[in-house]
């Protein structure tokens, strides 16, 4: 087997978040006295850099182009995501399965995600348990943000792998930026928040409509069979 760990992005990755995404924003926003409903939609493309970011694409398109509530969202949505984070969480279908499968194959598991670290503990641990993965990073300070590379540097030093032996997974252009920069063999989850046209101008190794297809990409579907 050629890989023998895996990094994942877990916003519209490993986990669907859009709801609490989504419902967590309208409320700041309505905190903030902006009237307008953001949709599901309309977050798959917000979200993804980081909550300031997140919050910034937010405000401009509830209208607020000159970000005058810019500093009051960036107070209020820490307590608010804080209390809301694990809302409406699930696994898309078929990754419980697929992490199963390379989990029984000896690969290590690890997470990266701009969102913030407490948060993606939280949201990792509702949904797979506290002790699933064998590192998780999420935004925290001394760490740039992806796609900086340096998040995947750090963990494949804590985990003792080589980028050639780590494949990295992930759903939007920021994911892809961050495994080209690091050099690792990339796939592009279309199962997530964006589109496949996105995910394949960046030249992933591998484009993936189903978590299950990953396994057969990879050479595990048929060690699985065995």
């Amino acid at each position: 087997m050629k890989y023998t760990a895996c990094i994942f992005d877990l916003d519209g990755t490993i986990i669907n978040t859009i709801h609490s995404l989504t419902y967590t924003t309208n409320l700041v926003m309505h905190q903030c006295g902006l009237d307008t409903v953001l949709t599901e939609e309309q977050m798959k493309h917000i979200v993804g850099d980081g909550y300031r970011k997140q919050l910034e694409r937010s405000l401009i398109a509830c209208g607020d182009k000159e970000l005058t509530h810019y500093e009051e969202a960036l107070r209020i949505y820490p307590e608010v995501f804080q209390q809301n984070c694990l809302y409406e969480l699930e696994p898309y279908d078929g990754m419980l399965e697929m992490l199963h499968v390379m989990k029984q194959a000896g690969m290590k598991l690890a997470v990266l995600t701009n969102k913030p670290h407490t948060r993606a503990l939280d949201n990792i641990k509702a949904v797979y348990g506290e002790h699933f993965f064998d590192y998780i990073l999420g935004e925290q300070e001394g760490i740039p943000k992806k796609p900086d590379p340096t998040g995947v540097f750090h963990i494949l030093k804590k985990l003792d792998i080589q980028p050639e032996q780590c494949l990295y997974m992930g759903d939007t252009n920021t994911d892809m930026r961050t495994a080209n920069a690091a050099g690792l063999d990339a796939v592009g989850a279309i199962w997530g928040f964006r589109t496949r046209e996105e995910l394949e101008s960046f030249s992933p190794k591998y484009l993936a409509e189903r978590p299950l297809d990953v396994l057969e990409m990879i050479g595990l579907r048929e060690d699985k069979q065995k």
